[in-house]
């Protein structure tokens, strides 16, 4: 499929990557706290509100252009946030001027350990090229009928790779988060960014639906090659 045929793709690509390097460099900085009447007081990493939306995006481009277009947007999305790691790195380990006195804040906002940047890499990888390949088999399996079962089941099991692999590489035996409270931490994390993936499910709806009315498309993976390493069909 030649994605350059249609009018849309290179919005929705930019959209995902934005939202994902956002939610990677400005979100992890931050811990919040709400107190919520029926769950009482939860806490969360702020990243968790905006980094569901990525894998939105990937249900999108899946369903509507296939796995091949939505691959390679998420090799995409993986170059933009490495060079977005690494950069911040850079600009971290500069050496500041004598007057600055604002060093010690930019490192706690900007300044991810190696570790936690590579762990986030990697989970996010895994996790975009599972929730895809669910998503574009399931549709096989549905002959296209009851979207939200692809939405839902690709997000549980898309996020529940990115969150079982990231926690544990970013912070066992890191002293940041006690190895005993690891899994509950994962399992917090990915009931959070499920649901908010679910609560964004109407609005998933009509993206979609306005996508494959205007691209005239609705692209069935039956003969996809689902190698996540390469470029080709």
């Amino acid at each position: 499929m030649k994605v350059n045929n249609y009018k849309y793709y290179d919005l929705v690509m930019a959209a995902f990557v934005t939202v994902l390097i956002t939610a990677n460099i400005i979100g992890p900085a931050k811990i919040s706290q709400l107190d919520l009447p029926i769950f009482g007081v939860i806490t969360f990493g702020a990243g968790v509100l905006f980094f569901p939306i990525a894998f939105i995006f990937g249900d999108i481009l899946t369903e509507v252009y296939g796995y091949a277009a939505s691959r390679r947007v998420i090799w995409v999305g993986f170059a933009g946030l490495a060079f977005a790691s690494l950069m911040a790195w850079v600009v971290v380990a500069l050496p500041p001027a004598p007057f600055w006195k604002n060093q010690e804040v930019y490192e706690v906002a900007f300044g991810s350990a190696w570790r936690v940047a590579l762990a986030g890499l990697i989970a996010f990888a895994a996790g975009e090229f599972a929730n895809s390949f669910v998503m574009a088999k399931m549709k096989i399996w549905t002959k296209g009928k009851k979207l939200w079962t692809r939405t839902i089941g690709s997000t549980v099991i898309g996020e529940g790779v990115d969150s079982i692999l990231f926690y544990p590489l970013a912070f066992y035996n890191s002293g940041i988060i006690p190895n005993e409270m690891l899994m509950l931490v994962v399992v917090a994390q990915f009931l959070a960014k499920t649901g908010v993936e679910i609560a964004f499910t109407p609005i998933t709806y009509k993206i979609i639906k306005f996508l494959k009315t205007k691209e005239k498309i609705d692209f069935y993976d039956a003969k996809t090659n689902f190698n996540p390493f390469t470029l080709k069909g």
